[in-house]
């Protein structure tokens, strides 16, 4: 019998979570897990707990919350040499890398998924000394999804980052990067924001890294150079199409290696995941195929 850790955020997404674990376990215990769980109780509290279940050696460690949460998750058990398959049950607001794995968002079958016991690997990012699963970026605008105050999430749900996203709108402004692989620099010039994708599904947009793939071992890059606030509008309505790419104003491409760095005293924050990161400078590793996650 599998030994299964189940780390729950108990104020993701609407609280469903608090109303359906007893579904939930019910579901992975007739598919043979032995089932226990931990409930998050702040900030970093899932990744101690998601350390400590490795080391109590447990097989499947299963995430249940929002990206937040997964993130955490994911940063208690990548540096690990033996690392536990890795359940999704999305209870939060975005949900964007479950969406990218075609797991629905209703939490009972979601848990169906682990209990059928398919895996798949996939490729983790390594930023620095923290990794990451599905997006790392820098820019104001990447700073929305740590600023939406977590009980206005659970209030309205997504229309809050849509609304935080409104009033930043008009503080945005370009700094000062240098982008470069190890073959190229990709940039050095006065930037938005860029992008680090692992998969096609960032910040609630399904389109935005379109060519995306988990498993090829390389990120999706997005580079948005320096543009007035109506250029920056308009090409948010072609991101909801997928249609940005043909921009010129949109610098994409793929690589397992990029370097970022600031220019003179500018400075530029960190997103992993829809968390605080640190800041610049950054260097991005792709590790190919290091993560097993369970999958439709």
């Amino acid at each position: 019998m599998k030994r299964a850790r189940l780390i729950y955020n108990p104020s993701s997404g609407r609280e469903g979570i608090r109303r359906q674990l007893p579904y939930i376990l019910d579901i992975l215990e007739d598919a043979g897990f032995e089932t226990s769980c931990y409930a998050t109780k702040g900030a970093g509290d899932a990744t101690k707990e998601a350390a400590e279940a490795v080391s109590r050696g447990f097989d499947v460690i299963i995430a249940a919350g929002g990206d937040g949460t997964l993130y955490e998750v994911v940063n208690g058990i990548a540096d690990k040499p033996n690392r536990p398959a890795l359940g999704i049950i999305p209870a939060g607001t975005s949900n964007d890398f479950a969406r990218a794995l075609g797991i629905p968002k209703s939490l009972s079958k979601s848990a169906e998924i682990i209990a059928k016991q398919k895996t798949k690997k996939i490729d983790i990012g390594r930023i620095n000394n923290r990794y990451f699963i599905n997006i790392a970026g820098g820019g104001s605008l990447t700073e929305l999804t740590y600023e939406v105050p977590s009980k206005l999430k659970t209030v309205i749900g997504q229309l809050a980052y849509y609304v935080k996203g409104m009033e930043k709108l008009p503080s945005i402004h370009p700094t000062h990067v240098r982008i470069e692989t190890r073959d190229q620099v990709v940039i050095d010039d006065e930037i938005m924001m860029f992008l680090v994708a692992n998969s096609h599904s960032v910040g609630g947009f399904d389109k935005l890294a379109p060519l995306a793939d988990l498993s090829d071992g390389k990120f999706d890059c997005l580079v948005v150079k320096k543009m007035s606030l109506p250029e920056f509008i308009r090409l948010s309505t072609h991101a909801v199409k997928g249609d940005h790419l043909k921009d010129p104003n949109i610098m994409y491409f793929q690589t397992s290696y990029l370097k970022a760095t600031t220019q003179g005293s500018a400075k530029m924050q960190l997103n992993l995941d829809g968390e605080l990161g640190g800041q610049l400078p950054c260097e991005c590793q792709a590790l190919h195929n290091h993560q097993r996650v369970y999958v439709p």
